[in-house]
């Protein structure tokens, strides 16, 4: 066995060396059986998988079903209610004691079953994110798991990925790699292929990339040395204590509400013990009666209600493919009022195709029949356009994706998939390309520079040298380092008024809505040449990605909930306006602000009005920074506004963490980015959003409607046994009632409304405030009012019991103690927004609440009826007349609660 207690691999098994970066990539990869350019077979990874293990860290300990059951009884309410058993029992009260016993036993079950269902939810949904890992096996590119990769596979990495192995560089191109969770240093590491000194520290092991870094910058090629705890990051893991689980604001606001319940009614109760030992009465009821209604008017069942209220919403999230990583994230939802959202993917179809060529003498574009290209509509024979041929092998040549994956869709990024697509319409394949011109260098894509470049031994058809050079880029960054342009007859000087010309044709490209590129390229003479420099402009190539066809509805949802729409990307002003046209953003032409313009409002600083002004009245938000973006999310946050930010790349991961809640893309977006957001969207869909923040609405919503009933509930309670010792009465419910009552009236229908749909309207209002507590001042009036209602006629059902109907001591504390439960759950009905229909609303509707009504009505209807259980709450069989009062009380408060919502008056949200 390892040290970290995973199997090691039998002898034969091949193995890197213990200093993997002391040694040459070549000799790794031959000491672990690999040829690189071919990568692992299936059966080898098979064998290796079993022998390995597979690619994960040990996970936190998973909470066992004895561990929840022990939790149920560590509180300060249970110690109460054992104090009054151990007290009955020490006076000879056993059927007391053992009542309350039971009534132990039977919150613990409720408490675990509920708890549990929470508990493994959360379980569940961790599993639902997958970490992939682009990897070369059998000679061709795939995506897998990343927790199926085995040492000896060939790993290929980019700026974004997560690294998901440890793993020994073979190649790299401008590699840099952020190794803070390893080193804690902030700054990226550079890294490169040759190996160092075998004592070189972790921070200086350049040629190695470690699990659970980040890949900052570049590309690269690497042979995976170790897996799961064999890992560097597995070593360090074992030495990490088990962090505590986060607690998000709203339970922190539950957890308040109930600290200050708990010390308000044992206040209550110590009045009540006092007066109760004045009026003489036996001070073990009294004590019992206090220790009683101290735990019945706490909630004790909320925090477990709201888990499983938020995690229930979770779930439904993932079913609508919003995977949402923290409970905190459900409860911010509900108040988004701003979001940020990316063009690419988000409100376009991420369905990249090249709709065609602009060369010089005019527009190419690929046929509709098997192959081939037009130019201005005749066929196009790329013998006599040797540059339109130059330009789709630059397009080819300068790329990283691949048209191998899996179903023929392309591994990589979609553009670059549709440069491929393109190329081999034509005839043109990047392998065949790159067999005949091997690769020598790349200068990875960079955000400042906007472009991409390749060098190639040999060199096409125009170009003179031994090597040629292949760009792409954005065509404002591409036509600076342009000094020639293609022509049909060979390359000619890139004049002032030509320049002029290709600079006007990209913004007329762009105002149609295209994702415009420039490729170009040169012959070179020296391997080591600066790429960026003395280019030949070959073509400009438009790229169409259609709007979503869903997302004008969504973005008119959003408008109707209050909620603004703004498009933040990196893309053209002039693109970004068209997208933002076709999809609906504002009601005419939407208001942009790119480039040059930003940073001069951004620098203003805030609280310059004009400035202000322009940025908060902008649509679109064009060529943004990254820096741009963490200043804008603070600039709205400062008006008060909840952002919610949606990103793919790592550049987007600062933003993603500043907003409010940072949506990250699933299908096309980086690791860093998903580990960065706060949610996932599995089908990057904007409509997706939508439904998340609805769905974070209507939690919101449920579990303030469930707060509100529970307590009002309890206050009632305590009210009925106050109001009752102040008066001299004789107490209208016994201890074991009132936690009788509690068990029966407070959880059922408050888990049943915790799982209610939402109101019809519920996007038609304008945000909440997110500073509003749970319950502002007009809940708890509400909450008042209803209490009140319902300890009158508690009350005023006991005073005729005892009076007019000359009932007995018991038979009269039976017509209280039905009066109370039953108006407790038709309270339900309370919970109802002010407006809906009576009869048609989302309470009538939820099915979970008629369920309740009728369990807890067969349990109260079944401890009267039976003799057992009317011994043991000492209550007694009811004659007709005394039902007559118990069903008119009990009412009586939720019709008076409807007449007021007539009135507009008792609003739950």
């Amino acid at each position: 066995m390892s040290a970290t207690g995973v199997p090691r691999a039998p002898p034969d098994a091949p193995a890197a060396p213990a200093a993997p970066w002391a040694e040459a990539g070549d000799a790794i990869a031959h000491a672990l059986g690999v040829e690189p350019s071919d990568g692992l077979d299936a059966d080898e990874v098979a064998r290796r998988l079993e022998r390995f293990g597979p690619n994960i860290l040990r996970e936190a300990q998973r909470r066992s079903s004895w561990q929840v059951l022990v939790a149920q009884f560590r509180s300060l309410l249970v110690a109460l209610l054992a104090v009054a058993a151990l007290l009955s029992a020490l006076f000879g009260q056993w059927v007391e004691a053992l009542a309350v016993v039971v009534v132990l036993a039977l919150n613990a079950a409720i408490g675990f079953v509920t708890e549990l269902r929470a508990v493994r939810s959360m379980e569940a949904l961790r599993s639902l994110g997958r970490v992939h890992a682009t990897v070369r096996r059998e000679g061709g590119l795939d995506t897998v798991e990343a927790d199926a990769l085995v040492p000896g596979d060939i790993v290929l990495v980019e700026g974004g990925d997560v690294v998901t192995a440890d793993v020994r560089l073979l190649q790299a191109s401008k590699l840099q790699a952020n190794e803070s969770a390893l080193t804690g240093e902030s700054l990226p590491a550079g890294k490169r292929a040759p190996p160092v000194a075998e004592d070189a520290a972790l921070a200086e092991r350049a040629c190695m990339l470690y699990k659970g870094t980040s890949i900052s910058r570049g590309s690269g090629e690497g042979v995976v040395v170790a897996t799961g705890m064999d890992t560097e990051l597995g070593r360090i893991s074992r030495l990490v204590a088990e962090a505590e689980e986060e607690t998000t604001p709203l339970e922190r606001r539950l957890d308040r509400l109930g600290q200050r319940l708990v010390w308000v009614t044992l206040g209550v109760a110590a009045v009540i013990a006092l007066t109760g030992l004045v009026a003489g009465k036996p001070w073990l009821l009294i004590l019992e009666t206090a220790i009683a209604l101290a735990v019945a008017t706490v909630p004790e069942g909320l925090p477990i209600i709201a888990t499983i209220t938020l995690a229930r919403g979770m779930r439904r999230m993932a079913e609508r493919n919003a995977l949402v990583n923290r409970l905190s994230a459900v409860e911010t939802l509900g108040a988004t009022s701003v979001i940020f959202s990316d063009k690419t993917g988000t409100l376009t179809e991420n369905r990249m195709a090249v709709a065609g060529l602009w060369l010089a003498e005019g527009r190419a574009e690929p046929s509709d029949g098997e192959g081939g290209f037009t130019l201005d509509g005749a066929p196009a024979e790329l013998e006599r356009l040797p540059h339109l041929r130059e330009a789709l092998e630059v397009a080819a040549l300068c790329n990283n994706a691949s048209l191998g994956g899996a179903g023929g869709q392309g591994v990589g990024d979609p553009l670059e998939v549709a440069l491929l697509q393109a190329a081999a319409h034509a005839g043109v394949s990047r392998d065949a390309l790159v067999r005949a011109r091997p690769e020598v260098r790349e200068v990875a894509f960079d955000p400042d520079t906007k472009m991409m470049g390749t060098l190639h031994e040999g060199a096409p058809g125009q170009a003179g040298g031994r090597f040629s050079v292949a760009v792409k880029g954005a065509p404002e960054s591409v036509l600076e380092v342009c000094t020639r342009v293609a022509h049909a007859d060979g390359a000619r000087e890139l004049g002032p008024d030509e320049r002029a010309g290709w600079e006007e044709r990209n913004r007329a490209l762009a105002r149609q809505g295209l994702r415009v590129l420039a490729l170009a390229g040169r012959g070179e003479e020296r391997e080591g040449a600066e790429l960026y420099r003395d280019l030949t402009l070959l073509a400009l190539v438009g790229l169409e990605d259609p709007p979503r066809q869903d997302v004008r509805g969504a973005i008119d949802g959003c408008r109707r909930a209050g909620i603004r729409v703004v498009m933040v990307t990196g893309d053209q002003a002039v693109t970004a306006a068209s997208i933002g046209e076709a999809v609906g953003l504002t009601d005419g032409r939407p208001k942009v602000v790119a480039g040059g313009d930003m940073a001069r409002l951004l620098a203003s600083g805030s609280g310059a009005a004009a400035s202000d002004d322009a940025l908060f009245e902008a649509d679109i938000l064009a060529r943004v920074s990254p820096e741009q973006k963490l200043e804008l999310i603070r600039r709205y946050q400062e008006r008060g506004a909840i952002v919610a930010m949606t990103g793919d790349g790592v550049n987007d991961a600062p933003a993603l963490k500043k907003a409010d809640i940072g949506v990250a893309m699933g299908l096309r977006g980086t690791e860093v980015a998903r580990e960065a957001a706060d949610m996932v969207l599995k089908d990057d869909a904007f409509g997706t959003i939508v439904e998340a923040v609805k769905q974070g609405r209507i939690i919101f919503d449920n579990i303030r409607a469930f707060v509100l009933y529970l307590l009002s509930c309890n206050l009632s309670e305590i009210l009925v046994i106050g109001v009752a010792s102040a008066l001299g009465a004789p107490l209208p419910l016994l201890p074991l009632q009132i936690l009788f009552l509690n068990l029966v009236t407070d959880v059922f229908p408050a888990l049943a409304l915790g799982a209610g749909e939402g109101a019809p309207d519920i996007l038609d209002r304008r945000p909440r405030d997110p500073a509003e507590p749970v319950l502002a001042a007009r809940h708890w009036r509400s909450l008042s009012g209803y209490a009140l209602l319902i300890t009158a006629a508690v009350l005023g059902a006991f005073a005729l019991a005892l009076g007019p109907l000359g009932l007995s001591r018991t038979e009269a504390v039976t017509v209280s103690f039905l009066t109370l439960a039953f108006a407790q759950l038709w309270h339900v009905f309370d919970m109802r927004e002010p407006g809906t229909p009576l009869l048609a609303n989302e309470i009538t509707r939820n099915p979970w609440v008629w369920g309740a009504l009728a369990l807890c009505t067969a349990l109260l209807l079944g401890a009267v009826a039976l003799p057992g259980a009317r011994e043991v709450l000492s209550i007694a069989w009811l004659d007709a007349r005394s039902w007559v009062v118990v069903a008119t009380a009990s009412l009586a408060p939720t019709l008076l609660g409807q007449a007021g919502k007539a009135l507009g008056l008792g609003r739950v949200a």
